[in-house]
């Protein structure tokens, strides 16, 4: 009984960590693809992005498509932090279709949800709560996708929940963007997804 008791807990145990991916090992960019000419590299185990010659938009994708999940990641504005997390996203060249979760300089939204080649804007944060970004500090983000709820939080006040059908259709994978623009640079680690 001893034993079965045991054999149950680990199957519990090893399930539990099933759900959680480190998307991102600290090494390489091994289960991501670059889209565009920017920068995108790791130094001292971090993951980074940073403007490059053309200062164009560019991504780093994951070669996985993600559907429900809950994403936690840590991202330090080095530059203009003018960046994001997309969610459910498609990307042919550097045309990206989907919903990114904002990643700015203070007074930018950061949290709130924008739809690229669509709707723009569809929810931002209260103003208030832009005191919670600590520019040019480490940040952590949490995204939470549930079929067509989405909410994010940074540094653990909830910045956005949105409801919306068309997001709920959405498919694809979890990318992070570097704004037009030039003289960008934001670090990112721990980039953990755990499945719903």
């Amino acid at each position: 009984m001893k034993n079965i008791i045991t054999l149950g807990a680990l199957v519990l145990t090893t399930l539990t960590f099933a759900q959680t991916k480190e998307l991102f090992n600290g090494k390489n960019l091994d289960g991501w693809t670059i889209y565009g000419t920017e920068k995108w590299y790791v130094e001292d185990g971090l993951l980074i992005c940073e403007s490059g010659p053309d200062e164009a938009y560019g991504y780093l994708a994951t070669d996985d498509h993600y559907k429900d999940f809950e994403l936690t990641l840590e991202f330090k504005q080095e530059a203009d932090g003018n960046s994001g997390v997309f969610i459910r996203s498609t990307i042919d060249g550097t045309k990206i279709s989907g919903w990114q979760v904002e990643v700015a300089p203070p007074g930018h939204d950061t949290g709130g949800i924008y739809e690229s080649y669509g709707r723009g804007w569809i929810i931002k944060p209260d103003p208030e709560k832009d005191k919670a970004l600590k520019m040019g500090e480490w940040n952590k983000m949490k995204i939470r996708v549930d079929g067509d709820t989405v909410t994010t939080w940074l540094n653990g006040t909830e910045m956005v929940t949105l409801t919306d059908e068309k997001i709920g259709e959405g498919e694809g994978s979890i990318a992070l963007q570097i704004h037009d623009g030039g003289g960008i640079k934001v670090k990112w680690r721990n980039i953990e997804l755990k499945s719903l």
